[in-house]
Order: structure tokens, then sequence, then C-alpha cells
């Protein structure tokens, strides 16, 4: 019989990679309070190509309720305006100069409840991908029963990958937690 490597970080790593895109998704969400996040996934119209922000301008949070944005190229101040505003975040910019303000204003509380929703939405996506993850262990611990593996280890290996599992769902539940609370956070 051929000794089995069954490879747990392997299974691990690729659940801390759903787990490390929730926590970017979550950054994305508006939650009343300034996080440069909020703008990464808004795109620029800029020299006839469809550019991130970050790619034209610098995001800053000088205060909590504030974000800067500022244009390195004056003539681009125009068009990173007008990408803001029809990202669908909300945020009315006050250009001044090469530097754009946004005030983040207060979320009432249907938008906020709004949020909590979506935030359990991309919970729920997480988890997906960690089961997904945890049948692809699943499979290849039965490929290796049938090249040879023991019963005893094919079940020892199978409670590995479901207390590996058991440990990002629960993190990914109390990340939810602690997001849906900021977000309700009056």
């Amino acid at each position: 019989m051929s000794e089995v490597e069954i490879d747990f970080d392997g299974i691990e790593k690729r659940m801390e990679g759903a787990i490390s895109s929730l926590k970017s998704d979550f950054g994305s969400l508006r939650t009343g309070r300034a996080s440069s996040s909020m703008l990464d996934a808004v795109n620029v119209d800029a020299y006839g190509a469809m550019m991130p922000l970050t790619q034209v301008a610098t995001v800053n949070v000088p205060e909590p309720r504030m974000i800067t944005v500022t244009v390195w190229d004056r003539g681009m101040v125009g068009a990173v305006e007008k990408a803001i505003i029809n990202s669908g975040l909300g945020l009315n910019p006050v250009g001044d100069g090469a530097v754009l303000r946004l005030p983040i204003p207060e979320l009432n509380e249907e938008r906020r409840k709004e949020f909590a929703k979506v935030a359990g939405g991309y919970a729920e996506n997480a988890k997906i991908a960690v089961r997904n993850v945890r049948r692809d262990g699943m499979d290849q611990i039965k490929k290796a029963k049938a090249d040879g593996l023991s019963e005893d280890d094919q079940k020892f290996y199978e409670s590995e990958v479901q207390t590996i599992t058991d440990a990002k769902i629960a993190e990914i539940d109390k990340i939810l937690e602690a997001k849906q609370a900021e977000i309700m956070q009056v």
C-alpha cells in the first residue's frame, strides 16, 4: 500500500481565500463611516479606457465621515466626479480644484437593513465557497480510499476536513455578525 497524502494546508488556504474575499466584499459596503475601499469598484473613463479610480487619483480618509479624492491630472476631475456620481454609492462629490470631497451621509434605518441583508448574502456566498472546498477535500479522500486508504484513515481525514470547515464557517458567522452590528449602529 502506498502512502496517501491529503493536502489539508491547501484546503485550509482555499477556505481562507473565501474569507479574505468576504472581507474585501464587506469593505465595499457603505456603513455610514468613510472607508477608502468604498471606491474600489469605481471605474473612470480615462484616456479612452475604463480604469480603476485608484489609477487616476489618490483616495484618503481625513475624517470618519469624509473621503477626499485627489485627481492627478486636472483634466480628469470631471470624469472622476461623473464616475463617482454614477457608481450607485449615493455619494455627491464637492469639487475643490483637483481635490474632490465626498461627505458620507448618515444612513437611514431602511438602508441599514438593506445593507445588512446584502452583507448576509456575501457571507452566504463565502460559506458556499468553503463548502465547495470541503467537497473537493472529501473527493480527494474518496479517491485515496480507492487507492488503498484504510477505512479508519478515511474517517480520520474526513473528520479533519469537517473540523476545518466548521471552524471557517464559524469565522464567517463571526465576521458577518460584526459587520451587521457596524451597519446597524446608529
